[in-house]
């Protein structure tokens, strides 16, 4: 070995180590506000995604139940359904959170070669690290494992597919598709979640499973909380169920002046006053600026807004934290774009909120213009009233798409009637009811083709039709 080599080797390990006491022992606090106020806006934006992540998890599994098991939805969503605002009236979801600490799980999915179907799994930055369904995996049976960070070890026989999370704690989030207007095809799909099956790596292999860590040190989430300096004992205690990645480890490190360190321990009441005043101010700073840009941040044509990239995997987001604070204060859990495009539509083409007790309306599609979407891949549009709900209507109908019994004009173009009232019998086929008052659709592309994708497909603007005297 060259005197060269030696001294590159020794550097790296010089590195290495100040990076492991940087994270192991508490750094000195800040003693300028101005400078605490700075460090707390950029700390508090790159933590507000694991903040929500982590009020999600807690929040799920004491509705729905435990870590590592499944939790099917039955049903595809109505109008009474006010859990979620904007849902999705097109697939079941199949929810999945899992912990890594102990060893990884094994997921073991059936062929599925006559729908759409997807798991979009998420680690605790929200980065969609990986995908497994229709557009990555296939339509064949798949058996997957997901990982913790620091797993090593021996890949069993008959796992198909590996993905390493960068956080132990993942939410795996399945989407089935369900065609409302086939005769129990619903049935169907619940035979499919009958055969998702996600099982510890013990399990799977026949071998004595480890000692199962508890949850004694995760710390009770409140909103309160999280909006104040106490947002860092959350944070440290994520933070701690990560491996920093190489790009952020000096970026920690300058957290580290307001008290954020792996692992360690913190509260509020300790820090000075001013510096305190100084870090919520900060953090006031950060939301402000999150939620203003939500209506920004989007291309608006056509009275269409679409969606950027505010969601991806690692390589897609390093460095763009700001873009995936305001993707998860926007909708959380949203998928790439190359997995579904969601354009809405919140004013008509005259730049008007659509008022469904004052006009009718109609989205006319030329034949060219049909949104492109892949095999297995479908579109449809979603009505919602002003509370973001989907809506009461007498033919229960919530969205109307490419899987609906639509009636095309002769030249292969397509008018969907948007109104209250039912546009007569033999318009019927092509009515998405609409309700007395103020409305917003969503237009959702699942699989879009890559021509929808480069440049962004744009719909026609929403028209108005007559006035309702």
């Amino acid at each position: 070995m060259n005197v060269f080599t030696c001294k590159r080797l020794l550097l790296i390990l010089v590195s290495f180590l100040s990076a492991i006491l940087a994270f192991s022992t508490p750094g000195e606090i800040a003693t300028d506000p101005e400078q605490a106020r700075e460090i707390a806006k950029e700390a508090y934006t790159f933590a507000y995604p694991m903040l929500e992540n982590y009020r999600t998890m807690t929040m799920q599994i004491a509705v729905f139940g435990e870590m590592n098991k499944f939790e099917h939805g039955k049903q595809l969503l109505k109008y009474e359904d006010r859990r979620v605002v904007r849902p999705n009236n097109d697939t079941l979801y199949s929810r999945l959170w899992l912990d890594l600490r102990t060893e990884p799980f094994v997921v073991s999915v059936p062929e599925i070669d006559d729908r759409y179907y997807s798991f979009q799994l998420i680690d605790i930055y929200t980065h969609n690290f990986a995908y497994v369904g229709s557009r990555v995996t296939g339509t064949n049976p798949v058996t997957f494992m997901i990982t913790g960070p620091k797993w090593e070890g021996d890949i069993p026989e008959g796992v198909d597919k590996v993905f390493k999370s960068e956080s132990n704690f993942v939410f795996a989030l399945g989407r089935t598709a369900v065609n409302s207007e086939l005769p129990r095809d619903l049935d169907k799909v619940l035979e499919i979640q009958n055969q998702y099956i996600a099982m510890p790596l013990s399990e799977y292999s026949g071998i004595q499973a480890p000692e199962e860590k508890g949850y004694e040190g995760f710390p009770p989430y409140s909103a309160e909380q999280a909006i104040s300096a106490g947002f860092i004992e959350y944070f440290n205690f994520l933070l701690s169920e990560l491996v920093i990645h190489p790009t952020e480890v000096s970026l920690i490190e300058r957290f580290g002046l307001i008290g954020i360190a792996p692992g360690e321990s913190f509260d509020a009441q300790e820090l000075d006053p001013q510096i305190r005043a100084a870090i919520e101010d900060g953090i006031s700073d950060a939301l402000d600026e999150i939620i203003s840009s939500v209506e920004t941040i989007d291309r608006v044509e056509n009275g269409w807004t679409l969606p950027g990239s505010l969601f991806g995997n690692r390589t897609r987001m390093q460095g763009n934290y700001f873009a995936r604070a305001v993707g998860a204060y926007s909708g959380l859990y949203a998928v790439d774009l190359e997995e579904a495009f969601y354009p809405s539509c919140f004013v008509d083409s005259y730049g008007e909120y659509p008022d469904a007790s004052e006009h009718n309306y109609v989205l006319w599609f030329s034949a060219e213009s049909i949104p492109p979407v892949e095999p297995l891949g479908f579109w449809s549009i979603t009505m919602y009233d002003v509370d973001q709900y989907l809506i009461k209507n007498p033919i229960n109908r919530y969205s109307i798409g490419d899987r609906s019994n639509l009636s095309f004009n002769e030249d292969g173009s397509l008018t969907i009637y948007i109104q209250h009232e039912s546009p007569g019998a033999s318009k019927e086929p092509n009515w998405l009811p609409a309700p007395s008052g103020c409305f917003s659709v969503m237009l959702r592309m699942y699989l879009p083709s890559p021509e929808a994708l480069d440049p962004l497909y744009c719909p026609p603007p929403l028209q108005k039709s007559t006035s309702i005297d």
